[in-house]
């Protein structure tokens, strides 16, 4: 039986995860910035491919956050049908809660794999 406190173990959690996205988040912000003046400056085939690998990898953040912040909003109104007695709903919204987060979570790792090759490609460019 789903309990009001079983959903609110996951406000830590997706909590911490948001916060990780978002720092992840203002760092490309800070790439993109810096990679915009650089193109002004001096136009390159390799500063395309960055932006281009960065727009890929924000997109992939933005939907790394929505469905991490659709999952909080979840477990909030999974907490509301425990509350008002309505296990059945209660169980079914946190069951898409949990899909959610794990689909937020699979396209963590995949950012991270893009992130990594990206930086192969910038080390390949310094040797």
């Amino acid at each position: 039986m789903l309990t009001l406190t079983t959903p609110a173990l996951l406000f830590s959690a997706i909590s911490l995860i948001l916060l990780a996205y978002t720092n992840r988040f203002l760092a490309y912000a800070s790439v993109v910035r810096n990679l915009h003046s650089r193109l002004k400056e001096k136009p390159s085939a390799l500063i395309i491919g960055q932006i281009e690998n960065l727009r890929r990898r924000l997109k992939l953040t933005r939907a790394m956050q929505v469905l991490g912040i659709t999952s909080l909003l979840l477990c909030v109104l999974c907490m509301f049908l425990v509350y008002v007695k309505w296990q059945t709903s209660a169980e079914v919204v946190f069951g898409i809660a949990l899909v959610l987060l794990i689909a937020s979570l699979a396209l963590s790792i995949q950012e991270i794999l893009i992130s990594v090759k990206a930086l192969d490609l910038h080390l390949s460019d310094i040797e």
